[in-house]
């Protein structure tokens, strides 16, 4: 009986090893500050935190700036294979293996400062002319969800902006986290922008390919609780959220 234990203990821990000896490769896409490029390296509060996860849990990889649809597939269909920072939804739950959150945020609809906009709920919303989103984001997914009639497909966020700033919409849609970033590339101000209504609350995930190996999957869940335990965590946080507070329930996910 204990030949047999010892046995099993030994093939598990082989196991383990195998799965962390393999390389990783982590998709993620132009998301700042939470992920992007700079001088063609990839920065931002999610990469310091996914740099800081593959010191602790002894694995290697590589960490690649690309468009959210090639990520997207590749973490649905690889191996070892992971896109950061992806947003747990209902819809996207069974298609990954879930490590986090490593942020939260609430998703509003904007519009510029002095519009005279009022939007209090989902069916206002679907009063007030078209609202831009860019077709790739979950919010879009979201709305689109909701049935709302006026969502209209955007490229990307420059896009959204840029058509907010010039009248060509009259309401876009960002999340808190994001927004000031966002707002840059349409050459628009924080100041110049108010949040009409908060209508999606989310948590930002590390999401693993159903492939990948469950041992690195707890290992990395492993390491990111530690992180929120010993403030390593909460450091790299305010080193990018300067002026912005960590949400109580961020930190509550690692009580032990």
């Amino acid at each position: 009986m204990r030949i047999t234990r010892w046995l099993g203990c030994l093939f598990a821990l082989c196991l383990a090893a195998t799965s962390r000896a393999e390389s990783l490769q982590l998709y993620t896409e132009e998301y700042p500050p939470l992920n992007f490029a700079r001088d063609g390296r990839p920065v931002g509060l999610a990469v310091d935190l996914v740099r800081e996860l593959f010191e602790r849990t002894g694995d290697h990889g590589v960490i690649s700036v690309v468009p959210w649809a090639r990520g997207y597939q590749a973490a649905q269909d690889e191996p070892n294979t992971a896109l950061f920072v992806t947003m747990r939804t209902p819809e996207r739950e069974q298609r990954f293996k879930w490590v986090g959150p490593l942020a939260m945020a609430i998703t509003s609809f904007y519009a510029l400062k002095g519009s005279g906009i009022r939007i209090g709920s989902l069916e206002e919303a679907a009063q007030v002319g078209t609202i831009a989103v860019p077709r790739q984001w979950y919010s879009y997914q979201a709305l689109q969800g909701q049935g709302l009639p006026n969502l209209y497909g955007v490229i990307g966020p420059q896009q959204m902006m840029s058509m907010l700033r010039h009248g060509r919409v009259p309401v876009v849609v960002a999340d808190n986290l994001t927004l000031e970033s966002l707002l840059a590339l349409g050459g628009l101000r924080p100041g110049s922008v108010e949040p009409l209504y908060g209508f999606l609350h989310s948590e930002a995930y590390i999401a693993f390919s159903p492939s990948t190996a469950d041992a690195v999957v707890q290992n990395w869940q492993e390491a990111l609780d530690s992180m929120k335990r010993d403030g390593s965590f909460a450091l790299i946080y305010r080193r990018w959220l300067v002026e912005q507070e960590i949400p109580a329930g961020l930190l509550d996910s690692a009580a032990p």
